[in-house]
């Protein structure tokens, strides 16, 4: 509309809650349409008319209440100064009633036939009667679609730094408009523009309003109003080209339904205007949505609008509403594809999202899903046949089993959602409705970087090139138990091994902990002889063990292992679970893999064996080593001449527990086993700060236990002569194989 309109109308609105600059945010009901009609050829007032309607949450004073209550009254009677005054028990009955006045009123006149709405501001139509309206599902008038911002008009022969500082009242102060209202309402005055607004200000601003309308069709400003305010009656959706997004028309919506599309977003914001494709529903890591959106206006004054409506409610939820920035949205809807823009192409399609389809899946079979033979089951068509269909795959070709299919119109994708969760192949389908920016974004999700975030690289690259493996050809005479019961106990174990328990070494029981101190269904057992440890593996491989304090009962592979192998594990690493009835073993599966394990030693109730007490108390030991959590330490350079690493390695230790491991397991206290080939001098370890209530080298030798050492290489020192009930100072010589940390 360019040129001038025939008609205009002067427009004016309350709610049940905030006025002013915070009209219709927060979410109060339309209580109040006042309207007057403006000849703009003649430069003639109509009357003023005011429509009064009843909220839908107040009390009913009447027991019955009449559909179309249309009452006129006289200005004295009302007391509010419009000349009509007619009633309406709802928004939707209040609205075509002032469609049908405003058309009777214009015919009557009979100089013209374009109208066109005149309001002060954006807020009455954008923030007032289009959202309730979208909440209500009512329609609209068309008259509602396009008006004009007398303040904008205004701001075309007055420039103003910014609108937001216009009102009626200063308007008309600049046009020299007398105001013969002596209780005129002047919104910068009012301290709390929260507070309601009185009944008869509403027909008091329409009547300034009316006349700086006059003053500007009058000379010498002579205005023409043309280019009305427009607002959209549907969302666009499309693909967002990857160009410039202004930082200033982004918000983000955060709390949304999980099933809500882009259709039930742009519902929400009704009133204000969306750019084409401008709404792009934000995916979790698995590739789900998560309850938010990001959505790009037309405008800075729409994104400002939007945010006036925070914790606006979508439902029975309450939606927040954030700024954003425009990499935002890009980053969740550019970067089009060929293939998705040659999709997406097809305009005014409905998009329908399938998940779950098994990896075999064709175009023939998503057609046969929609388009079933059976004549019994509902038909709906996919737009395009099978270029309505668009596969989403890995980089590699190999599909996600996602795909996204193309309706021709809202009935058929109605339908087809009517098919969610019905079987194709195998498996059932999960259908939702989709958007175009979700297409691109899941395209992009699969197609660039993997769903879950890749973990840290491992510790193991900062270490020497040194073999994590055992050395070849050790004594298998170890028993490795896989996938015992969480629940069993030493008692289990013994009962499980049957006749081989008299072949158990002393403190031969080993259970495998996790981090946190819990079975992890491991076991690791040491046995006389190979022979014993092949035969019981060759009998008891795969055999049920049940658990005496649950009723849960498993069975349990056996492998026989070696030492090295045993304390590989113990010691924090893991072996390879290729192994296999035939104890072959693949060594290129064989590695490291943190966390660290600790190892328990349980021994047999029948042995005479006495349990070593524990090397340090728990307070000593919390403030030797660090919590189990810290599993990386500070680098220590190591002395040269170490036979494990390099002069210049840097080492890296997981403790596995609080106490050495028990004999055999493992028989050296390194990452990695010493090469028995390379030589390594003796040494002295030192201990300060022992107890002098120690039972001198008796005490030692139990503390050290599973080290290699000779006893008479332990002796003790007191500032001078060894005192042994005085074992303040400690030395001890350090065999070959004995490394200390």
């Amino acid at each position: 509309m360019t040129a001038q309109v025939d008609y205009l109308v002067v427009v004016f609105t309350a709610t049940s809650g905030a006025s002013g600059d915070l009209l219709g945010s927060d979410e109060k009901e339309l209580v109040q349409l006042v309207w007057q009609l403006v000849d703009v050829k003649n430069k003639k007032l109509g009357k003023v008319n005011e429509l009064l309607i009843k909220p839908d949450l107040s009390d009913l004073t009447e027991e019955k209440e009449e559909e179309d209550v249309v009452e006129e009254s006289v200005e004295q009677e009302n007391g509010s100064g419009a000349d009509c005054v007619y009633k309406a028990p709802s928004v939707d009955k209040a609205l075509n009633m002032f469609h049908l006045q405003l058309t009777n009123e214009v015919n009557s006149a009979g100089a013209g036939t374009s109208v066109c709405l005149c309001t002060d501001g954006q807020l009455h139509i954008r923030q007032v009667i289009h959202p309730e309206a979208a909440s209500k599902n009512i329609l609209v008038p068309d008259c509602f679609y396009s008006f004009f911002d007398l303040r904008k008009e205004f701001k075309k022969h007055f420039p103003a730094p910014d609108l937001k500082a216009l009102n009626v009242h200063t308007m008309a102060e600049s046009l020299s408009i007398p105001v013969d209202v002596p209780t005129m309402w002047d919104p910068s005055a009012t301290p709390d523009p929260s507070v309601p607004l009185p009944a008869e200000v509403a027909t008091q601003q329409l009547q300034v309003m009316s006349s700086v309308v006059l003053a500007l069709l009058s000379e010498p400003f002579c205005h023409t109003f043309s280019n009305p305010e427009r607002v959209s009656e549907k969302f666009e959706s499309g693909t967002c080209k990857m160009e410039k997004v202004c930082d200033n028309t982004v918000i983000r919506a955060r709390g949304l339904p999980w099933q809500s599309s882009d259709q039930d977003i742009a519902r929400f914001f009704r009133g204000l205007n969306i750019a084409k494709g401008g709404v792009a529903l934000c995916l979790n890591a698995q590739g789900r949505r998560n309850g938010e959106a990001l959505v790009r206006f037309v405008s800075e004054e729409h994104r400002e609008l939007a945010l006036q409506r925070h914790k606006h409610h979508m439902g029975n939820r309450y939606i927040e509403v954030y700024k954003a920035t425009g990499d935002d949205f890009l980053k969740i809807a550019g970067g089009t594809s060929h293939e998705v823009a040659m999709f997406l192409s097809r305009e005014d399609q409905i998009i329908v999202r399938m998940r779950g389809l098994p990896f075999t899946a064709t175009h023939e079979q998503v057609l046969a899903f929609f388009s079933p033979e059976d004549e019994l089951k509902e038909t709906c068509p996919v737009s395009g046949g099978k270029d309505g269909i668009l596969f989403v795959r890995y980089p590699d070709g190999r599909p996600t089993g996602d795909a996204f299919v193309l309706f021709a119109c809202e009935e058929h994708a109605q339908c087809a959602l009517r098919k969610h969760k019905e079987i194709l192949g195998k498996r059932y389908i999960e259908l939702f409705k989709s958007t175009a920016a979700e297409v691109q974004q899941v395209l992009n999700r699969y197609s660039s970087t993997p769903l879950i975030s890749v973990a840290p690289a491992p510790l193991m690259p900062v270490l020497p090139t040194v073999s994590l493996l055992p050395p070849p050809g050790g004594v298998r005479d170890c028993l490795r138990l896989r996938g015992l019961p969480y629940t069993a106990s030493i008692e289990d174990i013994l009962t499980f091994l049957g006749e081989f328990t008299q072949d158990i070494r002393p403190h031969g029981v080993h259970m495998v902990l996790n981090q946190q101190g819990r079975p992890s269904g491991d076991c690791f057992i040491q046995m006389t002889s190979a022979e014993r440890a092949l035969q019981a593996s060759q009998r008891l491989h795969k055999h049920v063990m049940s658990s005496q304090r649950g009723a849960n009962s498993r069975y349990v592979e056996v492998f026989p292992c070696s030492a090295e192998e045993m304390g590989l594990v113990l010691m924090g690493g893991s072996l390879s679970h290729t192994h296999t009835h035939t104890h072959t073993r693949s060594r290129s599966g064989t590695g490291l893999s943190p966390p660290p394990c600790k190892s328990r030693r349980l021994s047999p109730p029948s042995y005479s064996f006495t349990p070593a007490p524990p090397v340090l108390p728990p307070e000593a030991a919390a403030a030797l080593y660090p919590p189990i959590g810290q599993v990386v330490l500070a680098p220590r350079p190591l002395p040269p001449g170490h036979a494990y690493y390099p002069a210049s390695a840097q080492l890296y230790m997981n403790y596995a527990a609080y106490y050495p491991s028990p004999p055999g397991s493992p028989n050296t206290l390194g990452f990695f086993p010493s090469p028995s080939s390379i030589a390594s001098p003796g040494g002295l370890v030192r201990m300060p700060g022992l107890t002098y209530n120690s039972n001198g080298v008796k005490e030692l030798i139990n503390a050290v236990q599973g080290y290699q050492y000779a006893p008479e290489d332990a002796f003790m020192h007191a500032h001078g002569p060894v005192h042994t009930h005085d074992p303040t100072r400690t030395l001890l010589t350090q065999p070959k194989e004995w490394v200390c940390i």
